[in-house]
């Protein structure tokens, strides 16, 4: 017989759902939700104003050349990354569906698919392939217009991406203060 007992826990050898490392995505969330919002609101507050100082054809060499130098892979990561790290908060915190951290995260996600890259594909990327078909030759009569519709566009999604920033500062204050409440 042996002297080796063995003891049976409650407690599971895995990671809990809702342990520490299930808030990195969380953490993630917000960090990528303020470097959006920190593009989207610098652009607007200082390079759409200097934009509205520009002329006609000055205009359309600069706007086409900011259009093209931020397609590069940084910038995806960060634009895209939302999704795909707003996704794993919401999965690795599944039990906890219920709660309103849980929910406002979804719509979060869900607005930042909408409001931000749906809205992007649909207003922005349009406008931005129109200003880089112009040349200071080709430039239309009404290329002002354009650059304010681009601006305002803008905007909103400085806007939005703020006020999701605000909202997943919330959902995980609310997430930790429910976690501490009930000793997890």
């Amino acid at each position: 017989m042996s002297d080796h007992t063995t003891t049976h826990t409650d407690t599971p050898t895995h990671a809990l759902p809702d342990s520490t490392a299930a808030l990195w995505p969380h953490a993630l969330l917000i960090l990528w939700l303020g470097i959006m919002a920190g593009f989207f609101g610098t652009y607007s507050a200082n390079i759409n104003l200097a934009t509205l100082t520009l002329d006609g054809p000055t205009y359309a060499l600069i706007q086409s050349e900011f259009n093209r130098n931020v397609r590069h892979f940084v910038f995806f990561i960060f634009f895209f990354g939302v999704l795909p790290i707003g996704l794993t908060a919401l999965a690795m915190g599944w039990r906890d569906r219920s709660t309103a951290w849980w929910r406002v995260t979804a719509l979060i996600v869900l607005a930042y698919a909408l409001g931000i890259v749906a809205f992007t594909r649909a207003v922005n990327l349009p406008l931005n392939y129109l200003t880089e078909s112009w040349t200071p030759a080709t430039l239309p009569a009404d290329w002002a217009a354009t650059r304010d519709a681009w601006n305002q566009a803008n905007l909103w999604r400085a806007c939005l991406n703020l006020a999701l920033f605000a909202l997943s500062l919330w959902a995980l204050i609310s997430r930790l203060t429910r976690r501490q409440a009930t000793g997890e």
